[in-house]
């Protein structure tokens, strides 16, 4: 390992064990120097490194600063079971996924985006007119791959994302629900180990336990995601099929990997020779300019598998997701045929026109700017009225962000006293194959009424106090 990656980790180790806290002023560049008898140019390096993972910031004439968060502590790096196991918890997802965001309160365990906006409008209007006007097109057949139209403007957008596709190689599908069991399956066989992240968005775990799969989960840290030594280890242990990630704007974290460490964990699969499964589909409403490369972009040998769809970015009910599955084109096309055959015509002229006629990337680029300010009254809630000690992810984009309280306090029992005061957020445990995390939960930040937000957070704080003096 060059040495600057090795003084940067070492930095990096002090802050993640509040060694350095936030807001504390790091050693100059001069004394970590001498310290470590390396390079002006080395510490320059390692610090630009951290400054990258926005874990440090220049201050002109000042030096280098621990980076502050409005919500205080990151969570805590994930120590998960060191074995695969078996996905459980679906009863609890069903139980979550049956509550309705028409129900009185503020529903806050959906991750639902702002359906609002009004960028939105030309989108609903093609809808419209297409039903009226040339109703006859969504009563037939299409391609099986999708409408190659959309096809063409979903390689335009993947261009951002740096990577290089023809239509030919893209699959639509019914949302990136259907995209993720498709891949699965693919390149699965019931019994096979998946290696995810740990926590990992509950639909991605259902779908393993769909396929009937174990989850092999790797130790995740809260800004930088999968642990790149801790999967070589298990890669070693373990007879490890595929790699499924989430590494843009994290579901439920909110990280982002960096573009470093997206290349190790692409090149880690090529010396194990498996595949990676990339779940994209909370990249286009990514904070950062330009957008964050995809591991996709560094795939030369067609052994990623991206998958995502606009349900995030535009609406969940558009149900219009794709796959660029590279050497596994074929098999994905034959079990997208089987599954579900086409998809519906409508959502796919639809968003191929508003993509075409500039209405995405205008949509988008609303969204970004409404969201993270969202966020940040989000975290400067949690920060005013949780209790001192909880720790909170600083999302890199999307609506969505994950608390993590004291360990005495069970976040399943603490959700149905927090429902009957019209509270709801995402438990922990939903997000890991075993139940983990029952300390902690996700909540969505899409609501565009801060009172309404700041409310809600109100009321769930004071239920969390109420069930620390319970316990």
């Amino acid at each position: 390992m060059a040495l600057y990656k090795e003084l940067a980790q070492r930095l990096r180790d002090h802050i993640q064990h509040d060694f350095y806290k936030q807001g504390d002023k790091l050693p100059s560049v001069r004394q970590l120097a001498q310290e470590h008898s390396v390079s002006i140019s080395t510490v320059q390096e390692a610090y630009r490194q951290l400054e990258q993972d926005r874990l440090v910031e220049a201050k002109p004439k000042s030096g280098y600063f621990v980076c502050r968060t409005e919500g205080g502590s990151l969570p805590s790096i994930s120590r998960p079971p060191q074995r695969p196991l078996e996905v459980s918890q679906w009863e609890e997802v069903l139980n979550m996924l049956m509550i309705r965001a028409s129900q009185k309160g503020v529903q806050l365990q959906h991750a639902m985006p702002d359906m609002r906006a009004p960028t939105l409008k030309p989108l609903l209007k093609t809808l419209s007119d297409l039903s009226k006007h040339k109703p006859e097109l969504g009563l037939g057949y299409s391609d099986i791959r999708g409408s190659e139209a959309l096809r063409t403007q979903l390689c335009r957008l993947a261009v951002a994302s740096g990577c290089q596709l023809h239509p030919d190689d893209l699959v639509i599908t019914s949302g990136c629900q259907e995209a993720i069991s498709v891949c699965l399956r693919a390149v699965t066989s019931p019994g096979d180990i998946v290696a995810i992240e740990s926590p990992s968005f509950y639909g991605s775990m259902q779908a393993i336990k769909a396929a009937n799969l174990k989850a092999m989960e790797i130790p995740t840290h809260p800004e930088t995601g999968m642990s790149i030594e801790a999967l070589e280890l298990a890669l070693d242990q373990w007879p490890i099929k595929t790699i499924f990630v989430t590494p843009t704007c994290n579901n439920p974290m909110g990280y982002t990997m960096p573009d470093e460490k997206k290349e190790q964990l692409y090149k880690l699969a090529q010396a194990y020779d498996i595949t990676i499964i990339e779940d994209d589909i909370y990249g286009d409403i990514s904070y950062q300019f330009p957008r964050p490369r995809s591991i996709k972009s560094f795939d030369t040998d067609g052994r990623v598998l991206l998958c995502s769809s606009f349900s995030k970015s535009i609406a969940p009910g558009i149900r219009v997701g794709w796959i660029a599955p590279g050497r596994y084109r074929d098999r994905v096309t034959h079990i997208k045929y089987v599954s579900s055959s086409m998809c519906p015509v409508f959502p796919q002229l639809a968003i191929e026109k508003f993509i075409r006629l500039g209405g995405y990337n205008k949509h988008i680029r609303q969204m970004r700017h409404q969201y993270e300010p969202q966020r940040d009254h989000l975290l400067k809630a949690i920060k005013d009225y949780f209790p001192s000690n909880t720790r909170v992810s600083f999302p890199q984009g999307s609506f969505i962000l994950w608390v993590e309280l004291d360990n005495d306090i069970d976040t399943m029992k603490l959700i149905e006293s927090c429902r009957k005061v019209g509270v709801g957020f995402a438990p922990g445990p939903l997000f890991s194959a075993t139940g983990k995390y029952r300390n902690c939960f996700r909540l969505n930040f899409s609501e565009q009424n801060t009172h309404r937000r700041e409310e809600a957070i109100k009321l769930l704080a004071k239920e969390i106090k109420a069930f620390s003096k319970a316990e």
